[in-house]
C-alpha cells in the first residue's frame, strides 16, 4: 500500500472513532504521526510526575490501550498503568520516544495535503475555505504543536502518551516485570530463534530498567568439546556446565558474577569479568530455556519468528557465506531444540514478530 493510500484510510479511520473532532485535532494527529511527542521532556522526573498527576478517573476507561498513529509513534492511554505499567516505565518510554524527526515538516506537509483532498472530497467534515486558513496560520508560526479542542476533550477525555512504535509490542511485558519487580530481584529469559530480536530485546530492557544482561552466545562451545557425540545432543551445541556454573548458580545465591566469554575470533575464553547482578537479570540468546537452566527463571519469553522472516533477516546482515551456515548448521539445530524441548509452549510469554 502506497504511503499516501495509508494516510488516506488512517485519517479516515480516525474521523470515524472521533466523529467531533475539530480542525486542530486533526493537526495534531498528523503532527504527533510525523513528529512524535509533541515536545522534548527535560527530565525523567517531570515526564513521570505529569503521569501521575493526569491519570485521574482511568480506572473508569474501558477503550483500547493503544492507538496507531500515521507513522512511527502511538498513543498509549493511561489506563495502561491499571493493568501493571507504571507510571515510571511509561515516563522512559516518553522520555526516550522524544527525538527530533529531520523530515518531520515534510511528512506532516504531506499528510496536510492529503487532508485537504479529504475535505474537498467530503470525506472529512470541514470547510475547505476554514481549514485552508487554520493551515495557513498553523504554517507561518511554524508548525508549533497543538492541543486538543475543548469540544475533543469534553467528548473523548483524552488521556495518554505518545511513544515510538518499537516499544509497542513489548507493553504487555514491560507491565509484567513492572509488578514482578515491585518487591523483589527477578531473573528473565529470552528464547528464540536466530535474528528473532532476542539481542535487540535485551537491549531494550538494559535501556529501560538497567538491567544485567547475560548472552548464551558467549558461552558456545570450546574446540574440543565440539565432538558428533556434543553436537548430537539437543541443545548440546552450548557449554551449559559452564553456563550453569558461571551464572545462574552463583545468580541464585544472590552472589557476584565471574565468567569467561567465549571469542570466537580467537576460538578462546577471555579472562574472567565480575558482575555485581542488578535488580533484573536478563539471559537471551537460544537454548537459555533448556530444561536444564529452567528453574533458576523466574520469568521466560519466546521471541516467535517465522522462518521467512527469519531467513531475511539473516540475509540482510550477513555475508552469503555466512548466512549459508545459519541455513545449514545453526538453524536445523534451533529446530531440533524448539521442537523436541518444546520451548514456545514452556516459555511464559510469547511474542511474535511481525516485521
Amino acid at each position: 500500500m502506497k504511503h499516501s493510500e495509508k494516510t488516506r484510510q488512517s485519517l479516515i479511520m480516525h474521523y470515524q472513532k472521533y466523529p467531533r473532532l475539530q480542525i486542530q485535532d486533526i493537526f495534531k494527529y498528523i503532527y504527533q504521526s510525523s513528529f512524535g511527542c509533541e515536545h522534548m521532556v527535560s527530565s525523567l522526573k517531570t515526564s513521570t510526575d505529569s503521569i501521575r498527576s493526569e491519570i485521574g478517573n482511568t480506572f473508569a476507561y474501558d477503550g483500547p490501550l493503544v492507538e496507531h498513529l500515521d507513522g512511527l509513534y502511538s498513543r498509549v492511554h493511561l489506563a495502561y498503568l491499571n493493568h501493571g505499567l507504571s507510571a515510571e516505565t511509561l515516563g522512559k518510554l516518553f522520555l526516550k520516544s522524544s527525538k527530533t524527526e529531520p523530515d518531520g515538516k515534510s511528512d506532516l506537509e504531506n499528510k496536510l495535503n492529503i487532508v485537504k483532498d479529504l475535505v474537498c472530497a467530503n470525506k472529512l467534515p470541514f470547510s475547505i475555505n476554514e481549514l485552508e486558513k487554520s493551515a495557513q496560520e498553523w504554517q507561518s508560526n511554524g508548525y508549533p504543536p497543538l492541543h486538543h479542542s475543548d469540544i475533543f476533550r469534553k467528548e473523548y477525555k483524552p488521556s495518554y502518551r505518545v511513544i515510538a512504535n518499537k516499544y509497542v509490542p513489548f507493553l504487555p511485558l514491560f507491565a509484567k516485570l513492572d509488578k514482578m519487580l515491585k518487591n523483589d530481584s527477578k531473573i528473565v529469559a529470552i528464547d528464540g530463534g536466530s535474528a528473532s530480536g532476542k539481542t535487540t530485546l535485551g537491549e531494550m530492557l538494559k535501556e529501560i530498567y538497567d538491567c544485567t544482561v547475560f548472552h548464551t552466545d558467549d558461552f558456545f562451545l570450546r574446540p574440543e568439546q565440539r565432538t558428533p557425540e556434543r553436537y548430537a545432543e539437543i541443545g548440546g551445541n552450548i557449554d551449559r556446565e559452564r553456563f550453569l556454573e558461571e551464572i545462574l548458580i552463583p545468580l541464585s545465591k544472590n552472589q557476584p558474577v565471574f565468567y569467561r566469554r567465549f571469542d570466537c575470533s580467537t576460538m578462546t575464553l577471555a579472562p574472567f569479568t565480575k558482575v555485581i547482578p542488578e535488580k533484573l537479570v536478563v539471559i537471551e540468546g537460544t537454548y537459555s530455556m533448556h530444561p536444564e537452566f529452567e528453574n533458576y527463571y523466574d520469568f521466560s519469553i519466546f521471541m516467535d519468528i517465522s522462518p521467512k522472516l527469519q531467513k531475511t533477516r539473516i540475509a540482510k546482515r550477513n555475508s552469503p557465506q555466512v548466512a549459508a551456515q545459519f541455513y545449514n548448521n545453526w538453524i536445523p539445530l534451533e529446530q531440533l531444540y524448539f521442537s523436541n524441548m518444546h520451548t514456545k509452549n514452556r516459555c511464559d510469554m510469547s511474542i511474535p514478530i511481525l516485521e
